[in-house]
């Protein structure tokens, strides 16, 4: 009886050893077999950046700053015009003009037909100085300003001072969202050129040298002015009395909401690293690493 005992405890030991040394080779549940060779080059939108950055590191095992010089991100018109003409095979980004895809359209050379995986959600947001009075606007109030019809503070409760509306060019990201979430089809007032800036940070930058005159406005996507160029003396304005915060931009409380997408060509095989990488950033590890890097998720 005690050999038999002995027996069958060794039994459970060998079988208990093989389980902790069962092979581990093969890539979890919703994990990719990327490397180097066959990892896709991505381009996009300077606020997706970041989430490039987590893409290397998780799937490559670089360090962040390996990352930083492995990803080269042209602005979002221009990762959708490499995207049309192969220069890049997957793009992280929120939406191109309706110029710039036209313009790919009409190229004969590009491959036009995008696939579009939306993955996460962002907001048009507007910043102004902290010393500035005025803490929320109307839609209506936003949309007058751009439209050159709100010309000084005061009319919307501030103090009496011009308004100064920063602008971005034509092929922004944030330009196409300020005309498609705030326009609505309603034209822009031309805005002089020194008002005009061409990088996102730009933008910022003007408006910080601005904030002691407190008479500023300009806009970005909140990831961006909130995780990556935050200033201590800016301020995000609430729309309609709803300040954007990741719980607002979750829920669409806050009224301008805007997804942004991971991008392929419609002929990108199904079994390609970039189809697959697109696919899995819907997944629920995906929408864990883009939580875990402060992106709100669809």
């Amino acid at each position: 009886m005690k050999k038999l005992l002995a027996a069958l405890l060794c039994v459970f030991f060998i079988c208990s050893l093989a389980g902790c040394l069962k092979d581990t080779s093969e890539p979890p549940a919703n994990e990719l077999s990327l490397t180097l060779e066959n990892y896709p080059v991505i381009d996009g939108s300077t606020a997706n950046l970041p989430l490039a950055y987590a893409l290397a590191q998780h799937f490559l095992g670089m360090t962040l700053d390996e990352a930083e010089s492995f990803v080269n991100f042209n602005t979002t018109d221009f990762a959708y015009m490499n995207l049309a003409d192969g220069a890049c095979d997957l793009v992280l980004a929120y939406e191109a003009s309706v110029t710039t895809i036209q313009w790919i359209e009409e190229n004969e050379y590009y491959d036009s037909e995008f696939d579009y995986y939306p993955i996460g959600r962002d907001a048009l947001v507007f910043i102004v100085s902290q010393l500035n009075p005025v803490e929320s606007l109307t839609a209506q109030q936003v949309a007058d300003i751009y439209a050159g019809d709100i010309t000084n503070w005061k009319e919307v409760g501030g103090e009496d001072k011009e308004i100064v509306a920063f602008q971005r060019p034509e092929m922004s990201g944030s330009q196409t969202m300020l005309k498609k979430l705030v326009m609505n089809g309603r034209p822009l007032m031309d805005a002089p050129t020194e008002l005009v800036e061409s990088e996102m940070g730009g933008l910022i930058e003007a408006l910080d040298r601005y904030s002691n005159e407190a008479n500023a406005i300009g806009y970005s996507v909140y990831y961006y002015a909130n995780f990556m160029y935050a200033k201590p003396n800016l301020r995000f304005l609430s729309i309609d009395g709803v300040a954007p915060t990741n719980e607002t931009i979750k829920s669409s409380e806050y009224p301008y909401i805007n997804e942004f997408y991971a991008v392929v060509r419609k002929s990108e095989p199904a079994d390609s690293p970039a189809r697959q990488l697109a696919e899995w950033l819907s997944t629920a590890d995906g929408k864990a690493l883009m939580e875990q890097t402060g992106y709100v998720t669809t």
